[in-house]
């Protein structure tokens, strides 16, 4: 899936868009009980019930694909023979209606997930999208369809107290101290089945979604569909930073780091400001060209490029929004942390002055110590 598409499926989670009839769900405790299931009509919910419900579904397909969504691949074994597939089929073609194929996708969740010292909801519903026709110049006209694109969507949402706090009580016409109770945080992983390619319907892919990159929960991508993911984005930028130090060892220098993040970020910046419908990538040959320009040799541009098939995989494609934080750029030393707006990282320096090394940075005018303007003198 590409961006445009993933936007057009989540319009779709909205009160006056899908064709969700039920919600369904359970929640679950530490000691991996059910406490109770949820099977509610979306229409008997006031709009406010509704919209939340819809909103932790939606928060399943936000993010960034390739970092918080990952694409997941089933092999043709799978296809053929895989339980874990076959599962997902039977939710899909059933469009979640049969209990037993529910219950076995709670089993599966409850068992496999960790969810640490929280108890959790699970979400899930299901939504038929009549798919309207899109022009050879983008129009699309909403009156002529081409298909039915069906999916199910699933969020796992934890479940806190909630702060214990004074409340007015309008039959003692007094303030009275609330009771703690039970509040739905935002989703933390979930995913959609099937994916929604070419605009079209493809019932061999499906979308998993992590709030934070870093904590997968790689157990439940093993239980739900044990298919390999690709590499997290965390995973990514370190092998990244780490075949750049080893490849280019004492070249791996501060003009170095500025030049491949002011040239990546300006692909970035390119790639927006075309309104490209796929996601910007690399060759592993265009990083190294990249490094080119940024002074290197071509036998370290090689070493690296070696490297990167060694850890990426032969004609890897790496995104240069994972490698980089494109909107910061911050130097760090033991006593000082200096934050640059990437606009204007081509203005610090490194010197050596009587011996020692500084970072330097321009300061003219506009220069505040903690809230105050103040001036530097001249010489």
């Amino acid at each position: 899936m590409n961006q445009k598409e993933l936007n057009e499926i989540r319009r779709r989670l909205a009160l006056d868009k899908n064709t969700i009839t039920k919600i369904y769900g359970c929640y679950v405790n530490t000691d991996r009980e059910i406490i109770t299931t949820i099977e509610e009509p979306l229409t008997t919910l006031t709009e406010s019930e509704a919209q939340k419900y819809l909103g932790l579904l939606k928060k399943s397909l936000s993010g960034a694909l390739s970092k918080n969504l990952m694409d997941i691949e089933f092999s043709n074994e799978q296809i053929k023979e895989g339980e874990e597939y076959k599962n997902l089929l039977a939710l899909y073609e059933c469009r979640l209606k049969d209990d037993t194929e529910r219950a076995k996708l709670f089993k599966t969740i409850i068992d496999a997930y960790d969810p640490g010292d929280s108890n959790y909801l699970i979400l899930l519903a299901s939504d038929a999208y009549d798919v309207p026709y899109k022009a050879s110049d983008d129009t699309v006209l909403e009156d002529s369809s081409e298909s039915v694109f069906t999916y199910i969507v699933c969020a796992i949402c934890p479940v806190k107290d909630s702060k214990s706090e004074l409340g007015y009580s309008v039959a003692e016409n007094t303030f009275r101290s609330r009771l703690n109770s039970q509040v739905v945080s935002n989703t933390e992983v979930g995913f959609m089945y099937p994916t929604f390619d070419n605009r079209a319907t493809n019932l061999y892919n499906a979308l998993y979604y992590a709030k934070d990159p870093s904590v997968i929960h790689q157990e439940l991508i093993d239980a739900l569909f044990k298919s390999e993911i690709p590499m997290s984005a965390p995973e990514q930028q370190e092998t990244f930073t780490n075949v750049l130090t080893e490849s280019l060892q004492e070249d791996f220098d501060f003009d170095v780091v500025q030049s491949v993040h002011e040239q990546l970020r300006e692909r970035i910046i390119e790639h927006k400001e075309s309104k490209a419908i796929e996601p910007l990538d690399l060759t592993v040959n265009e990083v190294g060209g990249i490094l080119e320009n940024s002074g290197l040799s071509k036998e370290k541009v090689e070493i690296f490029k070696e490297k990167c098939n060694e850890q990426f995989g032969n004609d890897a494609h790496l995104k240069p929004e994972i490698l980089i934080d494109s909107k910061k750029f911050n130097v760090v030393t033991p006593q000082v942390k200096i934050s640059v707006s990437p606009d204007f990282t081509y203005a610090v320096e490194t010197r050596i002055i009587d011996g020692r090394k500084y970072i330097l940075i321009p300061a003219d005018e506009g220069i505040e110590v903690n809230g105050v303007e103040v001036n530097i003198p001249n010489e």
